[in-house]
């Protein structure tokens, strides 16, 4: 998971820091030296940690802090203060136009993941209630409008495209035609480069010169640290980009790019790629984002998703269930697909606060979610709604027609029973409410996870 192993590091200073209560001027330096060398090994810029140390170190020592016994707690405030200032303080969004459609120009270096988080970004809006329509802007690499074909028909979106006929007359075109049929967003995929050259900029300004372009957004592969900054900061230099979207943080342990691109090029970071599947894509949040470097956890985000993925009206029926102590297999069945809608499992623990660090040498495999899919559908009809009778024979059956064992037909069927008794438990009458306490307490590791 991304800041993995800085939020390691900054953890154990902060821990030192709370050991020894008062705090002198050596103290808060001494940490602070510690704090540089973690952002330093999590490939942030040098500057960029040495400007960030400077200023906490500065406002520490000028706030008089030092004598308070709550010293390492106001040393904690002020680190997390700058890490949101870094990273923007305020969420950045997207301009919209005066008159539809507005316009986005995704750019980027080849590789980085542009023309899958062109469908990322129109399922984002998409389900904001906008009707956005992708553009086929690609003319060179092989199967790049093909590719955009697919991954637009996955997101239920169409896609315009025109062949290999310049891009800054498609754009033209597609925008016309976007105002005909009703698209209030028009997302253009561009052509990328190994690296940045002179002929893929030129063509980016020709688009540019020839349509009105609302957002530039440079799409950037947070894997590459240090070269993720320095090819935002030359698109920006030519082009002026409004924004960045920071592909793979979820797989960056280290997350320098994230913390460096924005005191460096001055652009925000506007949206994450956080997943390989399509709907894996985040807006972002410095604040937030600054809580989960320091190992606090993202519940506003957690509940977010939850409130987005989570089908009110099944969460009421399954919670009417439970009440009713009617809640069997089926329904156990679908709460899986609900979890499995908001995406990592793992990722999604890590916002509760105080669980990602129980959780960072505990290995959550999303694949034996299936496992236990399996295991229900390879049930009858009247396994699923009364699993009391399934004896011994019937275990060896659903075992073998799922190809697991039939100590895992055991585990899941244990499972389920203690889960059932924990929402049984609940009673009330708020049934949503008591869906998502149930959810909160919901432990992988129970299902084998």
């Amino acid at each position: 998971m991304a800041f993995d192993n800085l939020t390691d590091k900054l953890t154990g200073v902060f821990r030192k820091l709370r050991n020894r209560g008062r705090l002198s001027e050596s103290d808060v330096k001494e940490a602070m030296r510690e704090v540089r060398l973690a952002l330093l090994e999590a490939d942030v810029n040098y500057k960029v940690a040495k400007d960030f140390t400077n200023k906490v170190t500065e406002k520490c020592i000028g706030e008089n802090i030092m004598e308070s016994l709550t010293a390492a707690q106001t040393v904690i405030k002020i680190v997390r203060e700058e890490l949101t200032a870094l990273m923007g303080n305020e969420q950045a969004r997207l301009k919209t136009a005066s008159r539809i459609p507005t316009v986005i120009m995704m750019c980027g270096l080849q590789g980085s993941g542009k023309t899958t988080h062109c469908a990322k970004l129109a399922k984002f809006l998409k389900t904001k209630g906008h009707r956005p329509m992708l553009v086929a802007g690609d003319i060179y690499r092989p199967a790049a409008i093909d590719q955009l074909k697919v991954v637009g028909s996955q997101v239920g979106v169409p896609v315009f495209e025109k062949g290999t006929q310049k891009p800054e007359k498609t754009i033209v075109e597609a925008i016309s035609y976007a105002r005909d049929y009703g698209h209030d967003y028009v997302i253009l995929d561009t052509a990328g480069r190994l690296h940045v050259d002179s002929e893929l900029m030129d063509e980016l300004i020709r688009i540019t010169k020839a349509a009105e372009i609302d957002n530039i957004l440079l799409v950037v592969d947070s894997m590459v640290g240090q070269d993720a900054v320095n090819v935002a900061k030359a698109f920006n230099d030519i082009l002026e980009i409004d924004g960045i979207i920071l592909t793979k943080l979820d797989g960056d342990t280290r997350g320098g790019a994230a913390l460096s691109v924005k005191a460096v090029t001055g652009k925000p970071i506007m949206f994450a790629g956080v997943g390989e599947k399509l709907d894996a894509l985040e807006e972002f949040h410095p604040d937030r984002m600054a809580t989960r470097i320091l190992g606090m956890g993202d519940m506003l985000s957690l509940i977010e998703k939850v409130e987005t993925e989570l089908d009110e009206k099944k969460a009421e029926e399954a919670a009417r269930r439970l009440e009713q102590n009617k809640f069997d297999m089926n329904d156990l069945l679908e709460q899986f697909g609900q979890i499995k809608k908001m995406g990592n499992l793992k990722n999604l623990l890590s916002m509760i606060p105080g669980v990602g660090k129980q959780l960072k040498d505990v290995d959550i495999d999303d694949r034996q979610m299936l496992r236990v899919e399996a295991i229900i559908k390879s049930m009858t009809k009247k396994e699923r709604s009364k699993p009391d009778i399934i004896n011994a024979s019937r275990k060896r059956r659903i075992a073998a027609g799922c190809g697991l064992t039939v100590e895992e037909v055991n585990r899941l069927l244990k499972q389920y029973e203690q889960m059932k008794k924990m929402f049984k438990q609940m009673g009330g009458k708020h049934g949503k409410r008591k869906m998502m306490r149930g959810m909160n307490g919901f432990n992988p590791q129970d299902f084998g996870l």
